[in-house]
């Protein structure tokens, strides 16, 4: 027998825990909505486990960041699921998606009908052993997306205290984690093929300061080359990392961090796709009336730039989840909502530093600020300047109010007619907008 709901979220991450926090907002009735997650637990807020997940001192634990904490918002705990009557069916994997029957079947065989359904399946780390890395299935070689392998991580911290820990990637969960690792006192080396680390964000100048902040923390980092297979010890434990250049790295914990890859191959040729994410409306609905895709799958069209983007990060998944429960229940009621209009933001934090990006980072740069990486207390950033205007900002150690001015320069895209004067005014620019 098929279990039956009006609605159905796919998909157990920050997504479906606030699509979830919308339908009650928005009315939904009891046994009107279900959730299925392959994970145990609740959606939660992802980001901690690379940060506060780890500490060494008073380690963040659920059910301490459950959504909707990450926003200022209330906790959802597993019990106000129940209390709306939302149905969480956890550890559940589904393995196929059928758009024209509008069906999920799940591992276990069991059958979900479905009215609408909201994919939210969200990203899928890229693991060294899809290229056949040699040695690459070794113990102790982790990747960081679900709590189970935080869980992991940290009994590998505490197992191997004092030991050696090689970091493969210098994006997000690199820098974090090599931070995380070095708290634990961890001895850390970073290994990246590119000239600098976070190079999708960062210019070559913001990246310097954090390349050298880290190295007066003692992270070790090794640019320009990759892992190309590892050796492992009598009990199959990882105990070196070959590179590329001839290298050879001992290590107790590897945590690799290549980056990730949407999950829509459940719903693969029964919708369309574009730029490797599923192509939803300004109101993530798909090219089918009763499918609705949001967070790391969806292609949308952002508003500021004219044109069709996806976005991995936090923040767009609680943002188009809402948007898309919002559309969903307008429709119901012959209402209209606005269009998404979503100003790309990307922020991060490690060690005493904390960061926030606004808008987009294409065409010239201005750095400004102090960004000696010995500063007490630095404060630094970046202008983006295109076609004349400011189109995005980064900014290094600001106040709230400080971010907020940041996030109106790159909304608002102020003309600039002298790049030199920017440079000095700096900060002071963005308070005047």
């Amino acid at each position: 027998m098929a279990k039956t709901f009006k609605y159905i979220i796919l998909g157990g991450g920050v997504s479906a825990g606030y699509a979830a926090r919308e339908f009650a907002k928005q009315g939904v009735k009891p046994g009107e909505l279900a959730i299925i997650s392959k994970e145990a637990v609740a959606p939660y807020e992802r980001p901690a486990l690379s940060k506060a997940y780890l500490f060494p001192e008073s380690p963040a634990r659920l059910p301490g960041f459950h959504v909707c904490v990450g926003s200022g918002g209330e906790r959802l705990l597993p019990e106000w699921y129940t209390e709306k009557g939302i149905e969480l069916i956890l550890s559940t994997e589904i393995v196929k998606v059928d758009l024209a029957a509008k069906s999920l079947i799940s591992a276990g065989g069991e059958t979900f009908s479905y009215q609408i359904l909201i994919v939210a399946t969200g990203s899928t780390v890229i693991r060294l052993t899809d290229f056949g890395v040699e040695g690459a299935d070794a113990k102790n070689i982790f990747y960081l997306r679900e709590v189970d392998d935080a869980d992991k991580l940290y009994e590998a911290i505490k197992a191997k205290k004092n030991g050696k820990a090689v970091v493969v990637g210098g994006g997000y969960i690199g820098l974090e984690l090599s931070a995380v690792l070095k708290l634990n006192n961890i001895d850390v080396t970073m290994v990246y093929p590119e000239p600098w680390c976070m190079p999708r964000l960062f210019t070559a100048g913001i990246a310097e300061f954090y390349e050298e902040y880290y190295k007066n923390k003692g992270v070790n980092i090794i640019k320009g080359t990759v892992a190309v297979g590892f050796t492992s010890n009598s009990d199959g434990e990882v105990k070196e990392v070959k590179l590329k250049d001839g290298r050879v790295l001992e290590a107790d914990i590897v945590v690799v961090g290549v980056g990730g890859r949407p999950q829509t191959a459940l719903v693969k040729g029964q919708v369309e796709e574009e730029k490797g994410g599923i192509k939803t409306d300004a109101f993530f609905k798909t090219n089918l009336s009763d499918v609705y895709a949001v967070g790391d799958v969806a292609t949308f069209p952002l508003k500021l730039y004219g044109e069709l983007r996806r976005v991995e990060h936090v923040d767009h998944s609680r943002k188009s989840a809402e948007q898309a429960v919002k559309a969903i229940k307008a429709a119901e009621e012959g209402r209209t909502v606005e269009e998404y209009d979503y100003l790309p933001y990307f922020y991060s934090r490690s060690f005493d530093l904390s960061w926030q990006f606004y808008g987009d980072n294409v065409g010239d740069t201005v750095l400004f600020g102090d960004n000696n990486p010995a500063s007490s207390k630095p404060k630094f950033g970046t202008y983006w300047i295109k076609d004349g205007k400011v189109v995005g900002v980064f900014l290094e150690g600001g106040t709230p109010e400080e971010n907020q001015a940041i996030a109106k320069v790159a909304k608002v895209q102020p003309p600039v007619a002298d790049v030199d004067q920017l440079a000095k005014e700096g900060l002071s620019f963005a308070s005047k907008i």
